[in-house]
C-alpha cells in the first residue's frame, strides 16, 4: 500500500520525460518541413497570376516563357485516368482478400506482390510501360494514357493495403447479422461492408492520389512532354513534375522561376488532397 503513490509518481515523471521526448523529435522532423514550404512560398508565390495560370509554355527564350495551364490540365486528366483504373482496382483486390481469400495461400501472395509493389521505385513502373507498351510500339509512342497507366501502378498497391486495413477494421458481427438474415455474401459486401468503409476507402483513395500526382519518373518515359495545350490522351501531354523538372535545368531566369511557381501550385494540390483526406478520416472516427 505504501509503494502505490511512489510507483505512480514515477509514472507521471515517465510520462511526461517520454511526452517531452515525444514533442521534441515532432519539432526536429516539422523544421525541415516547414524550411521546404517557406522556401517554396519564398521562391514561387511571385509567379502566381492569373497570366501565369492561363498561358501554356512558349518556348519563347527572349520575352514572357508563358505560363502553366497545359501542365495543370494535364496532371489533373492523367491523374484522373490513372485514379479511375488503380481505385476500383485496388479496393477489388482488398476485398478478396479480406472477404474471399482471407488466410489462403493465393490471398497470401497476392498480399506478398501488393508488399513488393509498395517498395518499387516509381521509375520502374516507368521503363515497364515504356518496355512493354512504347518500345514495342503498342498503341504509338509516348501519349497521355500511357503515363495514366504508369501512375496507376504506382497508386495501386497504395489503394490496395489501405482498403485492406479499413476493410478489417470493419466489425464481423455486422457481416455476421446481414448473412443471419439471409442475404448473400455479395450483398453483404456491397450493402454492408462497403458503406460502412467508405470514408477509410476514400482517405486510402485520396492519399494515393496525391502520392501518384507528385510521380515524375513514371511521365518521362511515357509521355515525354508537350508545351501546347491538349486534352487528347492518345497524343504527348504536358504534367506539373515533368514540367518542373524540365524548366529547373534551363540556364534562364524567368524559366527556372517559373518551375518555383510550378512546384508550390503542385505541392497546394496534393495539400488539398490530404487535407479532404484527413477530414474524410476524422468523420469516419466520429461516425
Amino acid at each position: 500500500m505504501t509503494e502505490l503513490p511512489h510507483i505512480s509518481a514515477r509514472r507521471r515523471r515517465t510520462d511526461k520525460i517520454m511526452r517531452g521526448l515525444l514533442a521534441g523529435a515532432t519539432g526536429i522532423a516539422l523544421v525541415p518541413l516547414i524550411l521546404v514550404i517557406y522556401y517554396l512560398i519564398y521562391k514561387g508565390i511571385g509567379q502566381w497570376s492569373v497570366k501565369f495560370f492561363t498561358t501554356d509554355p512558349n518556348g519563347n527564350f527572349l520575352g514572357y516563357p508563358g505560363g502553366i495551364r497545359s501542365a495543370i490540365l494535364g496532371s489533373i486528366e492523367i491523374v484522373a485516368l490513372a485514379s479511375l483504373i488503380a481505385v476500383p482496382l485496388g479496393i477489388a483486390v482488398a476485398l478478396y482478400l479480406v472477404e474471399y481469400g482471407k488466410k489462403s495461400l493465393f490471398a497470401n501472395v497476392v498480399r506478398y506482390f501488393v508488399d513488393v509493389m509498395t517498395g518499387v521505385p516509381s521509375i520502374v513502373f516507368g521503363l515497364f510501360i515504356y518496355i512493354v507498351l512504347i518500345a514495342s510500339h503498342i498503341g504509338g509512342n509516348f501519349t497521355g494514357w500511357k503515363g495514366s497507366l504508369a501512375i496507376a501502378l504506382v497508386m495501386l498497391p497504395i489503394v490496395a493495403r489501405s482498403a485492406e486495413v479499413v476493410l478489417n477494421l470493419v466489425p464481423g458481427s455486422l457481416r455476421e447479422a446481414a448473412l443471419a438474415l439471409g442475404a448473400p455474401r455479395w450483398r453483404v459486401v456491397t450493402r454492408v461492408v462497403l458503406p460502412t468503409a467508405a470514408p477509410g476507402l476514400l482517405t486510402g483513395s485520396l492519399l494515393a492520389i496525391a502520392r501518384g500526382a507528385g510521380e515524375t519518373a513514371p511521365l518521362l518515359f511515357t509521355i515525354l512532354g508537350a508545351n501546347a495545350l491538349t486534352l487528347n490522351l492518345s497524343q504527348q501531354m504536358n504534367a506539373l513534375p515533368l514540367q518542373i523538372f524540365n524548366d529547373i535545368t534551363s540556364p534562364r531566369n524567368a524559366i527556372v522561376a517559373r518551375a518555383w511557381g510550378a512546384a508550390l501550385t503542385l505541392v497546394t494540390l496534393i495539400l488539398i488532397l490530404n487535407l479532404i483526406a484527413r477530414a474524410a478520416q476524422r468523420r469516419s472516427r466520429m461516425a
